[in-house]
């Protein structure tokens, strides 16, 4: 099962070059059955490394292209009245995939964004007042452009904490952007990409995860993490149970992906900033930047050392 799982990150590696790191998180987190915000400024790759992602997972995705007049219904579908039958028929939208891929999410409003809280905590979506059932493994990748970029809407809080990880692309390093410059074009790679797991073998490797030893003492040390952001007078507010639990689960997948069948500290320090960045506000106001939110995390970390 591992080496399949390596051959996926070996496959959309060889598409988003030099992005090791953050390969092996996105993996992560689909392992801990999360969902995965990628936030960067336009043309660095995010929508590349979700299209990637999914087709070599095997997966059936959609994307939906997020903009200020999307609505609702466009992405949980619409009943429609059939005159021949005389009964309302439903028409499901793209979010009854196995992945959605929402590019540049923040541009949509926040009534279209809230589309989403349903399907990203129960895995269904409520339609004409009846609660239908998303497919299993059900994944939404999000992308979204830097907040003061013009026509963005700022994820509410409760949007963000859904998300179990968010990660940063960057600029690529001169030797990967030398192999783009150099290389084929990263569509014509990815229409000839092929799937490298299936919807069996990624469900049993979920399940797997769940099976990673996580010992008290680890447990402590996460406890801790969570407590001190609860206290700490340079945040205006704590990770959530929600937080810890994906935490928790994060660092599961990072083990299993080391090749271990036990949590160590090394593996939650490893997807702290992912997991928790993005739940962390500065006391002072403000939204932090991805590398203010690394800050945050990297004095949460002192500050539990310390103790």
């Amino acid at each position: 099962m591992l080496e399949k799982i390596q051959a996926v990150a070996a496959q959309v590696g060889a598409v988003v070059v030099g992005k090791e790191n953050q390969i092996k998180l996105a993996l992560a987190c689909v392992l801990a059955r999360g969902h995965l915000l990628i936030e960067d400024i336009p043309g660095v790759g995010k929508t590349t490394l979700a299209h990637a992602l999914a087709i070599s997972l095997g997966l059936e995705f959609k994307r939906v292209q997020f903009t200020n007049d999307l609505l609702p219904a466009d992405i949980i579908g619409v009943s429609v009245f059939d005159r021949t039958t005389s009964h309302f028929v439903f028409h499901r939208g793209p979010i009854f995939s196995q992945v959605l891929l929402a590019d540049e999410i923040n541009r949509a409003s926040p009534k279209t964004q809230s589309a989403l809280l349903e399907a990203m905590e129960e895995r269904q979506a409520s339609v004409d007042g009846e609660a239908m059932p998303l497919p299993e493994p059900f994944f939404v990748i999000a992308t979204q452009n830097p907040q003061d970029q013009i026509g963005t809407f700022p994820l509410p809080e409760s949007q963000l904490d859904r998300f179990l990880m968010c990660i940063e692309l960057g600029y690529p390093d001169q030797k990967s952007e030398r192999a783009l410059l150099e290389g084929r074009d990263r569509r014509e790679l990815i229409a000839v990409l092929r799937p490298r797991m299936d919807t069996a073998l990624l469900v049993a490797a979920q399940q797997r995860v769940k099976q990673v030893h996580c010992s008290p003492a680890l447990l402590d040390y996460l406890q801790s993490l969570v407590q001190q952001s609860r206290r700490s007078p340079a945040l205006a507010e704590g990770l959530s149970p929600r937080a810890g639990l994906g935490l928790l689960h994060a660092a599961r997948a990072w083990a299993m992906l080391e090749g271990r069948n036990h949590v160590l500290p090394d593996d939650l320090q490893a997807v702290l900033t992912a997991v928790a960045g993005h739940r962390l506000r500065p006391a002072q106001g403000g939204i932090p930047s991805h590398s203010a939110r690394a800050e945050l995390v990297a004095q949460l970390t002192r500050a539990v050392a310390l103790s």
